[in-house]
């Protein structure tokens, strides 16, 4: 007992610290925080499905026999908006249409499938996703896609199959997918692109390094990516993964006029979702991200951290667990407990610079302790 109220002495001052150079504020009702004139405007509307870090979610219906089928992924990457260069020319119609050396993406992921033990089909074809029964012979399904990509089948197909405790794992601008459809993005973990500001390196802090897509990685590491701004912010996600805006020289502000997420601002999450699981990160843009080997900033570690991401979601190993809850209402709570106040108008003070930096992971990493002993 001694220890813990040690520990949570250290953690509420390493917590106030951090908040006073940060320039946190929480909101005078007590359910968010503004930063740099971003505000947390509250919950997306709330999805009427079981959803959180909560296994107790999941529905284990048997759908999945990996024992007699083996693991399978399947690779969605229709765009009906802006096409990320790294996904290369659009593909023919069909199951596993040929590729060029230019779709980066989806041969990275066959090569990843290859060396790791799981099967890997890619398709762009909104007829793969007419009937859920098509959907349950994968164990999960990843979408690296843009706008709208599924017609009404194929949505009511994706439900189901999430339903029935398929998992979804959610890449870079499936972030910037149906806008309009509330249930996808409830499984994006309440998160949308807003905008995103200059492609530049940034600071990645591990958050909870006990998960099994990020245990292999370092608590820090330098990568370089477009960092979107999301509008809603993801919550009530085990959040995994977070950049340091303070480290972004070009600034944090992005095309369509965000300010930029602040001090918390997540770039990799999972949850239990209406059934079933989803994994998900706004990482991924450059192809230097994708290629073996790679000298691009950050390459070596977003690899690592997405194949656990894909193993765990498919049940090769365990999916989202960590130490505590994981949560964005845990930090806040924790920033409200110390003693931080509303500033008047919900304006704070812009980040300080990243001299005598205190990093997210060392913050969350004593918030841990403080809960899990």
């Amino acid at each position: 007992m001694l220890r813990r109220r040690a520990v949570l002495g250290v953690t509420a001052a390493l917590i106030t610290a951090t908040s006073l150079a940060f320039g946190i504020a929480a909101l005078a009702d007590g359910t968010g925080y503004t930063t740099n004139g971003y505000t947390n405007l509250g919950s997306f509307p709330e999805p009427q499905v079981c959803h959180g870090v909560d296994p107790a979610c999941y529905h284990d219906w048997g759908n999945f026999d990996p024992a007699k089928n083996g693991y399978r992924l399947l690779v969605y990457t229709k765009t009906a908006g802006p096409r990320h260069a790294d996904l290369g020319p659009p593909l023919a119609p069909g199951l596993d249409p040929p590729l060029t050396p230019a779709n980066v993406v989806q041969n990275a992921l066959i090569r990843m499938g290859q060396q790791n033990g799981f099967k890997v089909d890619w398709t762009e074809d909104t007829s793969v996703f007419s009937s859920p029964a098509t959907l349950f012979n994968y164990n999960a399904i990843l979408f690296f896609t843009s706008r709208t990509v599924l017609d009404d089948a194929g949505q009511t197909s994706l439900r189901v199959y999430i339903e029935g405790g398929g998992a979804f794992i959610g890449v870079h601008n499936a972030f910037g997918t149906d806008y309009n459809w509330d249930w996808f993005r409830g499984l994006l973990g309440g998160a949308e692109l807003y905008d995103h500001a200059a492609l530049q390196t940034g600071t990645v802090d591990v958050l909870d390094p006990s998960d099994a897509s990020t245990a292999s990685l370092p608590r820090t590491w330098t990568g370089e990516d477009e960092w979107y701004n999301l509008v809603p912010a993801p919550q009530g996600v085990r959040f995994l993964a977070a950049v340091d805006d303070r480290t972004l020289a070009q600034g944090q502000r992005g095309y369509y006029g965000d300010p930029g997420m602040g001090p918390f601002h997540p770039v990799t999450w999972c949850q239990y979702y209406d059934g079933g699981k989803a994994w998900l990160t706004t990482l991924g843009h450059d192809a230097g991200d994708w290629e073996s080997p790679s000298t691009f900033p950050g390459a070596q570690y977003f690899q690592q951290m997405l194949l656990g991401g894909m193993e765990s979601a498919m049940g090769m190993k365990p999916f989202c667990q960590g130490r505590g809850d994981g949560t964005q209402e845990s930090f806040s709570s924790a920033l409200r407990t110390s003693g931080v106040q509303a500033v008047p108008g919900g304006i704070a003070e812009p980040p300080k610079s990243s001299a005598g930096r205190v990093s997210l992971a060392a913050l969350t990493r004593a918030m841990h302790g403080a809960e899990c002993g």
